[in-house]
């Protein structure tokens, strides 16, 4: 099982105000460190892709990306695929990132999109998946605008549908939050909460699809979510269900 995962990481560009002189510091972070190693360790073959490298180093073409099972898309929004700088500083016609992932999942590849601040709509709706050729493809629709829902006090989603994916597991741990979505009419909502769907399954031509409402790591992916005993089962099960 070969995947490209893609997204979970940030720049953090703060400022330090001390009465009255002030100075700047930056710092790099990987969110998904933990579950790409889980992964690793039950024998799935990973290609991670930071947000900021998707500008240079995603695939082109259709042929490199059928060098993979599945595609795996963790809180990196649309407009990292659809802005690349060829298009946005050179005016250049290339082709759609997005487009060539549809065709791959047409073509029988997987797709998988986990929630967060920059999945489905994210906060203040700029993800915007729903406004791309991925909200065809993913088992889910997506709401306008901006789709988070904050759980401070915390939730733990219901199993909601009959399915080896979610059985066994046991009562689940609490999440801290998730992006409102709904279950197709032909997909499989196997997680839910509140009438919310937590997680679906579905196809999209000859591939199969999933979407996974919350976050894989923090903050909504809480502290119990992470050391949950069956968090490295259940992702490593969800993944090779894709293929």
């Amino acid at each position: 099982m070969k995947i490209l995962f893609i997204g979970e990481s940030w720049v953090v560009h703060m400022i330090h105000t001390k009465g009255y002189d002030s100075f700047t510091s930056t710092k790099y972070e990987e969110g998904a460190t933990y579950l790409l190693s889980c992964l690793r360790e039950r024998g799935i073959d990973v290609t991670y892709m930071p947000s900021h490298e998707v500008q240079v180093r995603f695939p082109r073409t259709l042929e490199e990306l059928r060098a993979y099972d599945a595609i795996v898309l963790s809180d990196v929004g649309a407009n990292t695929f659809l802005l690349q700088n060829p298009t946005f500083y050179q005016m250049q016609i290339i082709p759609d990132a997005l487009e060539h992932i549809r065709q791959f999942v047409a073509e029988g590849g997987g797709l998988l999109m986990i929630g967060g601040y920059l999945t489905f709509m994210g906060i203040e709706g700029k993800a915007n998946y729903k406004r791309t050729v991925l909200a065809d493809v993913l088992p889910v629709i997506m709401t306008d605008g901006d789709d988070r829902v904050e759980m401070p006090s915390g939730f733990a989603p219901s199993v909601s549908g009959s399915h080896p994916l979610v059985e066994g597991l046991g009562e689940w741990p609490k999440l801290l939050g998730y992006n409102k979505l709904v279950a197709k009419p032909d997909a499989e909502e196997l997680l839910s909460h509140g009438g919310d769907a937590i997680l679906a399954v579905g196809t999209y031509g000859q591939g199969k699809t999933a979407a996974f409402a919350s976050d894989c790591s923090p903050h909504w992916g809480s502290l119990e979510f992470m050391n949950w005993e069956h968090y490295p089962a259940f992702w490593s099960n969800l993944i090779h269900y894709l293929k």
